[in-house]
């Protein structure tokens, strides 16, 4: 290895330093533009200043060095988005300057910002503390009514459930921790199902089941007049509408906590009843009684519900007797709402478009599951006379709508009712319809049209239409 001359060093080290030192002076030269970097043009810095210079000079304001505080805003009491803070900053120091007519206007256009801001907030405060107020209040009815059902009410249910107190306080709603109590109570048990008697119309369901899955014909002979196929099918429209049972909550669908419990009470009942069998409509009721009952006492409540004679006249489809439900409402139709009921005529659209499916579910599938459950509660109060003021109800409610439609759309839009339907709303218009026709109450009404029904079909001549 040859020995380097400190002369030598000292040359390399020099060359390497000016080679250095031209590049960051190269650097330096260099500007920035927006997709990489130019040469700035020499004393451009100064020449944008002394364009500024001249336009403050042709506008008749004096030239000052912007101060580093000016594009700093402190102490206000409201920050608005930053968007509409841009008015506020002043023009970068290589542009003209706002002229002074710009900037206040642009000042007030800030300020008037900031105004209907800060009404806006004021506003949604506003309706979220009246929403919290609302909510407390609504917890603490809530809270008070459990108590008094609890202590009151319940424990000496023979001799208040009919009491005057006892019903405006039924009407308010029950409260969710006692509804299902309740419910048993008022529905009855006048078929006397026992807990037992469940058990075993369960176990020849599954029996069943496991007998048709695996193609056996043991249970053909169980019930006479019903063959294996209608059975086998009626079996297979449970397993279909449990899956369509209230599919937004999906607790009923194949794997949901309640599927089991529900395949189960519908599954019974057909045992129980296989002259009625399984009817579509059935699920939903059975489901609202699973969400309030254990599942023997939701059976005992079911079967004893279906076993009410409206109910039954339209699970066993009595074609004359669900006519004589028809005509019954139709004349509290026309007493409450003779303006509609003539619109209706018009547009030959009869109760049973709209009415069926209202009924079959008692309202559990038409309207939002808690207002629903708040007519069960009246429903069980009431009876069916409940169901079909429910449904005047709901047609007064929406009466200026419905006027001004015609036969296709009323019966698409009383088949599918808003999804947000106001529970205070309708029950502010259930409580105005009147169940009283001439004197006449619901019951009386439909009696003399039974008698009338029975009169035609002996051939009677003096019958009034």
């Amino acid at each position: 290895v040859m020995a380097c001359s400190p002369a030598l060093l000292l040359m390399d080290r020099n060359l390497l330093a000016r080679k250095q030192n031209a590049r960051l002076d190269k650097q330096n030269d260099l500007g920035w533009k927006l997709f990489g970097k130019v040469p700035l043009r020499e004393n451009a810095q100064k020449e944008s200043k002394k364009i500024q210079k001249e336009y403050e000079d042709k506008a008749g304001r004096p030239s000052r060095p912007p101060s580093p505080k000016q594009n700093v805003r402190k102490h206000l009491d409201f920050e608005p988005l930053s968007t509409t803070a841009l008015i506020l900053e002043d023009r970068p120091a290589n542009l003209p300057a706002k002229p002074a007519e710009e900037a206040q206007k642009h000042r007030q256009q800030y300020e008037e910002m900031v105004v209907q801001a800060k009404k806006r907030e004021l506003k949604e405060a506003q309706r979220r503390k009246k929403q919290l107020e609302e909510r407390c209040r609504l917890e603490e009815s809530i809270g008070n009514a459990v108590l008094t059902w609890n202590n009151e009410i319940l424990p000496n249910w023979e001799t208040m459930w009919c009491s005057r107190k006892v019903r405006d306080l039924w009407w308010q709603g029950i409260p969710p921790s006692v509804r299902g109590k309740v419910w048993s109570l008022a529905i009855g048990n006048e078929l006397n199902i026992t807990h037992e008697l469940f058990d075993i119309c369960l176990a020849r369901a599954k029996e069943r089941w496991r007998c048709f899955s695996t193609g056996g014909s043991e249970v053909e002979n169980e019930d006479a007049g019903f063959s294996a196929a209608d059975r086998e099918a009626s079996l297979e429209l449970i397993k279909l509408d449990i899956s369509r049972t209230f599919p937004n909550l999906c607790i009923f669908q194949q794997g949901g906590p309640y599927h089991d419990m529900l395949h189960s009470i519908l599954g019974a009942y057909t045992c129980y009843r296989p002259d009625v069998g399984y009817v579509q409509g059935m699920s939903f009721i059975a489901a609202v009684l699973i969400l309030n009952l254990d599942t023997a006492d939701a059976f005992i409540a079911f079967s004893n519900l279906l076993n009410k004679p409206c109910q039954m006249a339209f699970f066993r489809v009595d074609h004359g007797l669900m006519l004589t439900y028809f005509a019954a409402f139709e004349v509290f139709f026309e007493e409450n709402l003779p303006k509609l009921f003539a619109h209706f005529k018009k547009n030959n659209l009869t109760p049973d478009i709209y009415l069926i499916d209202w009924i079959f579910t008692l309202y559990s599938k038409s309207l939002p599951l808690d207002l629903a459950c708040r007519v069960w509660d009246v429903f069980c109060r009431d009876g069916e006379q409940f169901l079909f003021r429910t449904a005047l109800g709901l047609l007064k409610l929406f009466e200026d709508i419905l006027t001004h439609m015609d036969f296709i759309h009323i019966a698409q839009f009383l088949t599918r009712l808003p999804e947000d339907l106001p529970a205070e709303e309708l029950f502010a218009s259930i409580a105005t319809v009147q169940m009283q026709s001439r004197n006449k109450k619901w019951a009386q009404v439909l009696n003399a049209l039974q008698k009338d029904s029975r009169e035609m079909e002996k051939g009677s001549p003096s019958l009034r239409h």
